[in-house]
């Protein structure tokens, strides 16, 4: 008998906090959607307390933890869930944020009924996505105090990416190797690795993409021995102005990005033809995102918050639909995507 809760938690709901994640679900093999889509919906949760300003950090941190606890098996009748509904879903502006929260607890019942194996693996990667909120609330200031911060060395940058991004790839394919035995005919230790790889390439792309706006709550993801070594400061670059100078870091990073996507190709290349729905879901975001890279290395405003390089939605559908003649072939997946790394490449001058 279908559960109305799972069904409403894991379709309309996802839906509304995230459309492009929610059109890479859906195209998913049956097996890996509840799970994964579970863990996005929490990792959402999580991610909506961390980010809500207007509560300070330190009750942010507290909240934070207080959930990963709640994934990881601990109760506490309810006195999160109400907390959260007082204190922060009344601070959302989108309703499908608040409604995230107030479903909290009927979240949390559903990562109960999972298999043990499938509760283990949601409850890893939430905890360790959790982590990479936590290290942002301890390692920048106050968004509303008006100070500034730099990640110290590429090290500490490399670090973050993978607790925010990196795990997932390695969930993803975890999840893949149970839920699709036999599918992926490398050895899982490669499988991870790329995975991690294919992590933080979307996510140095996100880095890179949001700098201006970051750097306006106080949070410089660019380490601090990089902008020394072009002679920089996290200050430097709240001048938009600046972007041109900053250039050469820039791209710097977008090499190091480029090197991370190459290894998600691998892993997309290692997914058999005739698994399509698998297939497409890994090449979608690196169509994306090697279009929003193209349009960043095109950016001479880069660090303009008002001139973000964001791929618009009409060029979203019309990557997702060249896609679908792509991805039976590994001779045009791998053509279309080196082709457009190269691209990028000669606008970075290579």
């Amino acid at each position: 008998m279908p559960n109305p809760t799972r069904a409403f938690l894991l379709g309309p709901l996802l839906k509304g906090v995230s459309r492009s994640f929610y059109l890479t679900l859906r195209v998913l093999p049956v097996g890996m959607r509840d799970p994964i889509g579970l863990a996005y919906l929490l990792a959402r949760a999580a991610d909506t307390i961390a980010d809500t300003s207007l509560i300070s950090p330190e009750q942010r941190l507290a909240m934070l933890l207080s959930l990963r606890e709640q994934v990881n098996g601990a109760t506490d009748d309810g006195a999160l869930v109400r907390r959260l509904a007082a204190e922060v879903a009344g601070q959302q502006m989108q309703s499908d944020e608040k409604r995230l929260l107030e479903s909290l607890g009927p979240a949390l019942e559903v990562l109960s009924q999972l298999s043990e194996f499938d509760r283990k693996a949601v409850r890893e990667i939430v905890s360790t996505l959790t982590e990479g909120m936590e290290f942002d609330l301890r390692t920048f200031p106050d968004e509303r105090s008006g100070q500034l911060a730099a990640l110290r060395e590429y090290e500490e940058l490399d670090r973050y990416t993978y607790l925010v991004a990196g795990c997932v790839g390695e969930f993803w394919t975890t999840m893949t190797y149970a839920h699709m035995p036999g599918t992926l005919k490398e050895l899982p230790g490669v499988m991870q690795r790329r995975g991690v790889r294919f992590g933080k390439a979307l996510q140095m792309t996100n880095v890179l993409r949001d700098c201006g706006k970051d750097l306006r709550i106080g949070r410089c993801y660019l380490p601090q021995t990089m902008l020394d070594r072009y002679g920089l400061s996290a200050q430097d670059l709240l001048v938009p102005a600046n972007s041109v100078r900053a250039r050469p870091l820039m791209v710097e990073l977008l090499h190091k990005t480029l090197d991370h996507f190459h290894e998600a190709l691998d892993y997309t290349l290692a997914i058999p033809s005739l698994s399509v729905r698998l297939r497409l879901a890994c090449l979608w975001p690196i169509l994306i995102g090697l279009e929003t890279l193209l349009l960043l290395a095109d950016n001479d405003a880069w660090l303009d918050p008002d001139k973000v390089s964001k791929v618009r939605r009409n060029e979203v559908y019309r990557i997702i639909a060249s896609s679908l003649l792509l991805v039976p072939s590994n001779g045009l997946v791998r053509h279309a995507v080196e082709k457009r790394i190269r691209q990028i490449e000669i606008r970075l001058g290579v």
